[in-house]
């Protein structure tokens, strides 16, 4: 074996994909032949993808590849930053089927000559030999190649368990042990390969070419990957949308089930984002790209998703680690077996080395190993489809646990686009007070400024320029107009900055016990005018949140608010407690006391994405709304819900809990049809055939049952 090239800077990533690797007895050689050296920093699996992600500190590849080549693995480069499915071959190179179909064919005729002769006849042996070199040449030199790196896997059991039974003269038995294992790879592929479609058919929405504006002014259709940003596209009815981008002209109606999970189409008109893979309907509109082709919203979608799917889950950590254990525990039983009885208590050599091979060939926990992946890709894309980003199988896992969810108000229970309702003036004129906050207003991206900002400009009034304009955490904004210091903020910072009177206070917390959220203008001396901001809720927020409770969910609702406002908005919902006037220290202070007395429990925020980043990291699962389009939600979120529909979170709880129940069927098929067959062989019942049904017959078994998730 040659050493790798030694280590350069880094660490790069390269990936390969391997069409032979799908199972984790590939993994596990792999992971033998390449960890060890010098230079790889860190291997990561894709199974169902069939790709290798390499983190390297290596001068060239080439020498990785050469060891690929050494086991037996044929590895095609792939483009790194691309999903691995978009580079994936339409299927996994198809076995052919005339050397399965002889070998089928061959071990029939090899059991009726024995069974018409009576014993091995040299045309059984004849029979048994074709049927065995037909259908397992792959199999025994996939199995020389695991016993050379000393590893037990299904190949090398098998390899061992087909000769044990020539060398004791079980010849017909042999040929129809390799036939039903080569036939069992060929269906359990077939299978896997459903769940590969899972990630697949993320992939086909997208179009592959659009109808893009030329510099002569003509319409011509490019493929989707040379279309650069600022191009113009146009877009027919019925057509899919095949970029991410803005309409600049036209109106329609939009599809968009495909990225945020909505059930009714979204009007889009001009100025309004589009999403690739979404269905335009009934009318026609041209609008200019955003993104290039990688890097739409679908292709992070996909990127998350294959991550996501590529991370170890808490339960396939846990298989995996029994697996190392129990292959070698079972191999020893089988040794145990064949060599005790015979030895100790005059048994019969032929009949416990026969055992002893049955066992061999229960013993890979392949079923086992595969149907945690199976299972958490299947919820992954399933919650995809709705809709649901979820970054990891350990959020998947962990989401049947929530216990508590804190949620944000402004833009998560409430729309996000609140609307001045109330102006009062306390000192000067109307039209000058109005001006000035609506200049400090007009400089920050809260939605209640945003609404101060909107109503001026409705009245006409002008924006003043603004100087050392500077926001106050959890307070509002400051900034010079005309050289004076004004400041807009909430109830805290005119508190703090000493300027609340009786007046004012019963004001404030007159519109304040209406729900409303109120700001105040002052400069440097006064109160200038005080500005009342109503939001509406969102037509989800109340089901979403009776939902969560039958699911036994306590809910508490964090705002930076007045504690009045958060009490009102938290009553009209349904939530079990609210707390007000936070800032983002605040909020992140309370998440981890709710983390600390959760015990067991998990701890779930929901926010947007970015201004409650600190309490969103903190939190043990934590939600971004509206994520679609939004890179910093894609990014931040543990879980992003692609729209902001609240009802997606009681949603992905019962998807979790559907997908740990899966996981647990399937590890009791898995373990339950082992023991029976191990059961069945110390009691004389169980034979060569029979085990590889066993074994094989699992695997079907927990693959069809984790697919379940993917369809809904």
């Amino acid at each position: 074996m040659q050493p790798l090239a030694l280590p350069a800077e880094g660490p790069e990533v390269v990936r390969y994909r391997i069409d032979n690797m799908d199972c984790p007895v590939e993994e596990r050689l792999i992971r033998g032949r390449l960890e060890a050296f010098p230079g790889i920093a860190g291997l990561d699996f894709d199974l169902l993808g069939r790709t290798l992600t390499v983190h390297h500190r290596l001068d060239s590849t080439a020498s990785v590849e050469a060891q690929l080549r050494a086991i037996g693995m044929q590895a095609r480069r792939l483009d790194a930053a691309a999903p691995s499915g978009s580079q994936a071959t339409a299927e996994a190179p198809g076995q052919r089927w005339w050397p399965l179909a002889l070998a089928g064919v061959s071990a029939t005729l090899a059991e009726v000559v024995h069974w018409l002769n009576g014993g091995n006849h040299w045309l059984v042996v004849v029979l048994a030999v074709l049927a065995i070199v037909s259908g397992g040449l792959s199999t025994y030199r996939k199995g020389w190649i695991a016993l050379r790196n000393r590893d037990l896997n299904i190949n090398a059991l098998m390899s061992i368990a087909v000769t044990g039974a020539m060398l004791i003269g079980e010849w017909p038995e042999a040929a129809m042990v390799m036939v039903l294992f080569a036939l069992a790879e060929v269906i359990e592929a077939r299978s896997l390969d459903r769940a590969r479609d899972a990630i697949r058919g993320l992939l086909e929405l997208a179009p592959d070419t659009a109808t893009v504006l030329q510099a002569d002014g003509e319409w011509r259709s490019v493929p989707a990957r040379q279309v650069a940003v600022g191009a113009t596209v146009r877009l027919r009815p019925g057509e899919r949308i095949a970029l991410d981008g803005v309409v600049t002209d036209g109106r329609s109606s939009v599809d968009q089930a495909p990225i945020t999970g909505e059930s009714l189409p979204v009007e889009k008109a001009e100025g309004d984002s589009v999403f690739a893979g979404t269905i335009n309907q009934t009318g026609s509109f041209e609008y200019r790209v955003t993104a290039e082709a990688g890097q739409s919203t679908l292709s992070r979608i996909i990127h998350a998703v294959e991550s996501a799917q590529a991370a170890r889950a808490p339960t396939q950590r846990f298989i995996d680690r029994f697996a190392q254990v129990y292959t070698p525990a079972i191999f020893l039983v089988a040794l145990l077996t064949a060599v005790l009885p015979p030895l100790f208590a005059d048994g019969a050599w032929t009949d416990w080395i026969y055992k002893a091979l049955v066992l061999l060939v229960i013993a890979c926990p392949c079923a086992l190993v595969i149907s945690t992946p199976v299972t958490i890709v299947s919820g992954l894309a399933a919650a995809a489809r709705k809709g649901i980003l979820i970054k990891g199988g350990v959020y998947l896992e962990e989401g049947r646990r929530l216990a508590t969810l804190a949620l944000d108000k402004t833009g998560t229970l409430t729309r996000g686009k609140p609307a001045q309702t109330d102006f009062v003036v306390w000192t000067g004129d109307e039209a000058p007070v109005r001006a000035l906050a609506a200049s400090l207003a007009a400089r920050s991206d809260h939605p209640v400024s945003r609404a101060i900002a909107v109503a001026a400009e409705e009245a006409g009034l002008a924006i003043r320029p603004v100087d050392e304009l500077q926001a106050i955490p959890g307070r509002g904004v400051r900034g010079r107009i005309d050289g004076h210091l004004y400041q807009l903020g909430n109830h805290r910072l005119v508190e703090e900055l000493g300027l609340c009177s009786e007046a004012i206070e019963a004001r404030l917390f007159a519109l304040e016990r209406q729900g409303k959220s109120v700001v105040v203008l002052v400069d440097e001396q006064d109160v200038l005018g005080i500005f009342a901001v109503a939001d509406t809720l969102r037509d989800s927020s109340r089901e979403a949140i009776g939902e969560l409770h039958a699911l036994g969910v306590k809910t508490l609702m964090l705002s930076g608010d007045n504690v009045h406002t958060a009490e009102t908005i938290a009553r009209s919902v349904g939530i079990d407690e609210a707390r007000g006037g936070l800032l983002p220290e605040d909020k992140l202070r309370i998440v981890e006391g709710l983390r600390e007395a959760a015990g067991k429990g998990t701890v779930g925020m929901v926010g947007d994405g970015i201004n409650d980043a600190p309490a969103l990291a903190k939190a043990d699962i934590g939600f971004a709304m509206g994520a679609a389009g939004t890179d910093t939600a894609l990014e931040t979120a543990d879980v992003a819900l692609m729209d902001d529909d609240l009802r997606k979170i009681p949603a992905f709880v019962r998807l979790s809990r559907a997908t740990a129940t899966v996981l647990w069927q399937n590890i009791a098929f898995a373990l339950g049809i082992k023991a029976v067959f191990m059961l069945l062989t110390f009691a004389g019942l169980g034979s060569l055939w029979m085990a590889v049904f066993a074994d094989m017959g699992a695997s079907l078994l927990v693959v069809a049952n984790g697919l379940r998730l993917s369809r809904g």
